[in-house]
């Protein structure tokens, strides 16, 4: 599949390029599940519709302004997809956000409406509810990015010296180290150093981080106030400190859906040191289509890589900002 950006414009500080497939098999062709929301400089959006690329043009979007996010559809009665096609089309209906308050509120009521409308009054087990991840970046022009994720899809950032995750996955070994029953070194074993094919949160599904046999209908953002020290700079939903000698890539778990994906996530910083987000994003679906990662679990995969020419200004966002001291490494 060609890039679904490519006539898309993003401003001159902005590089944006994104890609969505239902896998790389040639035996194994499943329904992708997966959507992308991208809303260029101009108010033009590009999401996914019965598994297309569809561009529509929105009125009265503010000029620079940039909305990016990846979905990735679950479960529920077999309607993962609907779910994450659901979620892409009423970002198209939620106005360009200045504040992270803003972004929140109106992410938190689209989350309660369709949870409503996926809802089915003869069903007894909430868990059989659809879902999907959103990892989203909301971009004002000359502004930090705003976060707001749920789920486990990631946003990467990717520099010559590694690539670190900027969001925690939303899983059941999260949730036990929010409760002090897991410490630093086995979380990242556990969420990076191997798969899981388990989640506990997902928005329209819910989130089931202080019971895992109670599905709470609400999402619960996790920040400060809630997560190991050891995670607590990584909150859902924040201000990120960008950096112009940085790739950031938004992408859903079929990038690392393998029995040891940090050989293959070592492998990112090289592949992508192309010159512009385009050729980058392009080399990493090439090399994960020729030399898959081993025990490799056949999964959509979408991505949307990033790159900011010049640090954004910091405008009056009230948000601690991730710093710039890389994470150190657990393998």
């Amino acid at each position: 599949m060609t890039r679904i950006t490519d006539h898309l414009h993003f401003g001159p500080h902005l590089d944006v390029a994104a890609r969505s497939a239902a896998s790389i098999s040639k035996l194994q062709v499943p329904e992708n599940q997966d959507n992308l929301l991208i809303i260029d400089a101009d108010g033009r959006a590009v999401l996914l519709r019965d598994q297309q690329p569809q561009t529509t043009q929105l009125p009265d979007w503010p000029q620079g302004h940039v909305r990016l996010a990846v979905l990735d559809g679950m479960g529920g009665h077999g309607h993962g997809r609907q779910a994450a096609e659901a979620v892409a089309t009423g970002l198209l209906r939620i106005p360009a956000c200045a504040t992270l308050e803003e972004l929140g509120a109106r992410l938190d009521q689209l989350h309660r409406t369709l949870q409503a409308h996926f809802s089915h009054p003869e069903d007894r087990d909430t868990f059989r509810r659809p879902g999907t991840t959103l990892t989203l970046l909301e971009i004002p022009p000359g502004r930090e990015p705003m976060l707001f994720h749920a789920g486990d899809s990631r946003l990467y950032e990717i520099t010559p010296q590694g690539a670190r995750p900027l969001t925690v996955d939303h899983v059941p070994a999260t949730a036990f180290a929010m409760h002090g029953l897991l410490g630093e070194d086995e979380w990242w074993q556990q969420v990076h150093g191997e798969h899981r094919a388990q989640i506990s949160q997902a928005y329209i599904l819910g989130n089931a981080f202080a019971n895992p046999q109670l599905l709470d209908d609400g999402l619960l953002p996790l920040d400060a106030s809630n997560l190991p020290p050891f995670l607590r700079q990584l909150a859902d939903r924040r201000a990120v400190t960008v950096r112009p000698d940085a790739t950031y890539l938004l992408a859903t778990d079929g990038f690392w859906s393998c029995a040891r994906p940090q050989p293959w996530i070592a492998r990112w910083p090289t592949l992508m040191a192309q010159a512009a987000a385009g050729p980058a994003l392009d080399a990493l679906f090439a090399d994960y289509a020729a030399n898959p990662p081993p025990q490799l679990h056949i999964d959509n995969l979408s991505a949307i890589a990033v790159r900011f020419s010049r640090p954004p200004n910091s405008g009056n966002v009230d948000e601690t900002a991730l710093p710039t001291a890389p994470i150190p490494s657990h393998f």
